[in-house]
């Protein structure tokens, strides 16, 4: 339940922010949606949106990346080491 502030009241299903930006979310949570390594983020209406991804493959991965432009230079595709 909001307070008069905004802040929603503690619950079991709650993830406290580290100083280095990190949650550890509740298994609750983890176990109510479909396994996933990987989580698209969006800031909404003051809110964080976290969304399962579903990769296949590394370009999947790749193209989210250059979608939502966190690399700074397009990231190469994976090329594997010669025997």
């Amino acid at each position: 339940m909001p307070s008069a502030a905004g802040w929603h009241v503690c619950d079991l299903a709650d993830a406290k922010m580290t100083s280095k930006n990190q949650l550890t979310l509740p298994k609750s949570v983890t176990q109510a949606v479909a396994a996933a390594e990987y989580f698209d983020v969006e800031a909404r209406a003051g809110q964080i949106i976290l969304t399962p991804l579903r990769i296949q493959r590394g370009d999947a991965v790749r193209a989210k990346l250059a979608e939502h432009a966190h690399a700074a230079e397009p990231v190469a595709p994976y090329t594997p080491a010669k025997p």
